[in-house]
């Protein structure tokens, strides 16, 4: 029996990452993987979703050529070139998770991982053994009753990245970041959309005017939003697919090619041993300690199936910290009130730390300061007006509490924000600090400016 320091079940960017800082460590560490290097996000999410829409971002900037001074006759789009482009990004970044592998000399075991007690994992007959396990076995597609989804007419985020043809309509049930980045992408490809969201408003995690500010954008690209709507039942049986629709207003029965279920993610814990081992599950989620450790000594589990934000980013923190830890550094429990989140429709929305409104629910006294990108140079000479900068401080300390973005390139720009809260700066040395011009990042100033009674340009 292969004996180990580390093993870690999954290869998604929380388990690779997790693999790679514990070889670095010192740990001989051995990675379980059954698909694909990279896991859902190389493979099937991050990645490859972000060459689509890059595609759509240069398909937009061609239909809008004459905006820029330019003529572009009957620009087209290949949507099987697209999709085969996607792929081909996704392939390559899986590769290069093979290399980073082999260079860090962590063994790659192909196969599915079942945990088994005394620090053990069985993957396809074959045993292996650790002084720790690490589960990273990530998150899938969610179905809802209502909504169960076959593949072909009802689909989940994997099948709408390879369809084999582009859809003529297009239902997006949840407004999530899945659901919007893909509303975006087939939009702009030339889709009819229209996304139906339960709740009253589109991004619903996000701040309200950043809801408002995307349901205005998509809706003049010709986006059909509904929200505090529910689809309660769906027909497949004729050529394409029924969604009864109920509202306020009552029911409506939608037509469309496909329906896109996008209302969230299921973890991948059926069937890898948890049970066996006597892991504690606490709905659908591992339950850990502020170092990523189950109840069962020996065995951590980190990312999507632990109960913190299911993002890539945090899911490589929290595996750096698990090993970092298990290293006998001293490292402190990872802050989840400074987790920024992004998403990559456009326009693009990021955002970290708390809502006007939960500052308000606190009961916190807020200074809030808001600068359009309607009034920045850079904004204007990219054609990219839509959106703005949001953020709001502690009226009494300056604290940094949220900041809050919508517009071009701003998934770039949050970690200005990020960083500023975790070095607890104040509102006076954000506004102090010198911000380049023109660039879309003095949007970030001139809000604070606008919290504190100083702003220039508006």
């Amino acid at each position: 029996m292969s004996k180990y320091d580390i093993i870690v079940l999954g290869s998604g960017p929380g388990g690779y990452v997790t693999a790679i800082r514990a070889s670095q460590l010192g740990f001989k560490t051995a990675i379980v993987e059954k698909e694909s290097l990279g896991g859902v996000c190389l493979n099937w999410g991050c990645i490859p979703t972000k060459a689509l829409l890059k595609s759509a971002q240069v398909f937009e900037y061609l239909k809008h050529a004459e905006d820029y001074g330019l003529k572009v006759k009957d620009a087209e789009h290949d949507f099987d070139a697209v999709v085969k482009r996607s792929r081909g990004v996704a392939d390559g970044m899986s590769k290069g998770v093979q290399f980073l592998l082999k260079k860090n000399k962590i063994d790659v075991i192909n196969g599915f991982g079942k945990l088994k007690p005394g620090k053990k994992i069985d993957v396809d007959g074959t045993e292996y053994s650790a002084d720790n396990i690490i589960i990273a076995t990530g998150a899938r597609s969610r179905e809802l009753p209502s909504l169960p989804q076959d593949g072909k007419k009802v689909i989940g985020y994997r099948e709408a990245m390879t369809l084999d043809k582009q859809p003529k309509k297009m239902i997006v049930v949840g407004s999530g970041a899945i659901g919007v980045e893909f509303a975006y992408f087939y939009n702009s490809m030339g889709t009819d959309v229209t996304i139906v969201e339960y709740l009253p408003n589109v991004v619903p995690v996000e701040d309200l005017d950043v809801s408002k500010q995307l349901e205005k954008s998509f809706k003049k690209t010709g986006i059909n939003i509904m929200t505090s709507a529910e689809v309660t039942k769906v027909d497949t049986s004729g050529k394409g697919v029924k969604a009864t629709v109920k509202t306020n207003k009552g029911e409506e029965v939608l037509e469309a090619d496909v329906i896109l279920s996008a209302v969230g993610i299921k973890t991948n814990i059926e069937n890898i041993g948890l049970e066996d081992v006597g892991i504690v599950v606490d709905r659908d989620k591992v339950i850990v300690n502020d170092f990523y450790q189950t109840n069962i000594p020996g065995y951590y589990a980190i990312g999507d199936i632990t109960p913190g934000p299911a993002l890539a980013h945090v899911a490589s923190a929290e595996g750096i910290l698990c090993v970092e830890k298990l290293a006998g550094q001293h490292v402190e429990p990872l802050d989840y009130g400074n987790i920024p989140g992004c998403t990559y429709c456009s326009p693009e929305i990021a955002s970290v730390g708390l809502t006007e409104k939960q500052a308000k629910d606190k009961g916190l006294d807020i200074k809030v300061g808001k600068f359009p990108f309607s009034a920045s140079g850079k904004a204007s000479a990219g054609g990219n007006k839509d959106g703005f900068v949001k953020v709001i401080f502690d009226a009494k300390y300056g604290e940094w509490l949220g900041c809050h973005m919508i517009g071009a390139g701003v998934t770039d720009m949050i970690a200005e924000a990020v960083l500023g809260r975790k070095l607890e700066t104040t509102g006076h040395e954000v506004l102090k600090a010198i911000h380049p011009h023109p660039t879309m990042s003095e949007a970030v100033m001139e809000a604070v400016a606008a919290a504190y009674d100083e702003v220039i340009h508006l």
